[in-house]
């Protein structure tokens, strides 16, 4: 079953008020952003990282908040298992310029933390990634081991922030 944005959407972008700067900046598309997958380390059956989002457009866009990920394998895009989680964290609505990144803290619980016919272990491709409140979603490379029971939950991600410094 693929991941659908729907499922996605919803209040991800606090509202920017008409005095804050942000309303007259059109929402972030996915063809604005370069979406990418940065490894931060791993430990205690997990793997940290951020997926990226860098604006490559030539105007200033606004998003902010969950985007949706999930692993996708079998070579076709078929989406292993359940999608990302959502951690808690501040969701904010961000004006991103050209060039600029943001990014989502991701969580990967290793699969094999699981019993093979509990997890039904699967060859994962990459992630699919969706910006919030977008529907377009982009493929994202990351070979790994995903679940194919939806039951299992593997990923967790926290809302879209600058980078630290």
């Amino acid at each position: 079953m693929a991941l659908g944005a729907g499922l996605l959407a919803g209040p991800a972008v606090a509202s920017a008020s008409p005095t804050s700067g942000h309303a007259e900046v059109a929402a972030c598309i996915s063809s604005d952003m370069a979406i990418s997958y940065h490894g931060r380390g791993a430990g205690m059956g997990h793997r940290y990282g951020v997926i990226a989002i860098k604006n490559i457009s030539d105007h200033a866009c606004r998003t902010g908040g969950y985007g949706g990920v999930s692993y996708v394998g079998d070579g076709d895009g078929t989406q292993i298992g359940a999608p990302a989680d959502r951690d808690p964290g501040h969701v904010r609505s961000l004006v991103v310029q050209p060039g600029q990144r943001l990014v989502s803290p991701i969580q990967e619980t290793v699969a094999q933390n699981y019993p093979r016919k509990l997890c039904r272990p699967a060859h994962v491709d990459g992630f699919r990634v969706y910006l919030p409140n977008e529907t377009h979603s982009q493929y994202v490379k990351h070979p790994t081991t995903g679940c194919r029971k939806h039951k299992v939950h593997l990923l967790s991600h926290k809302p879209y922030r600058r980078p630290a410094h």
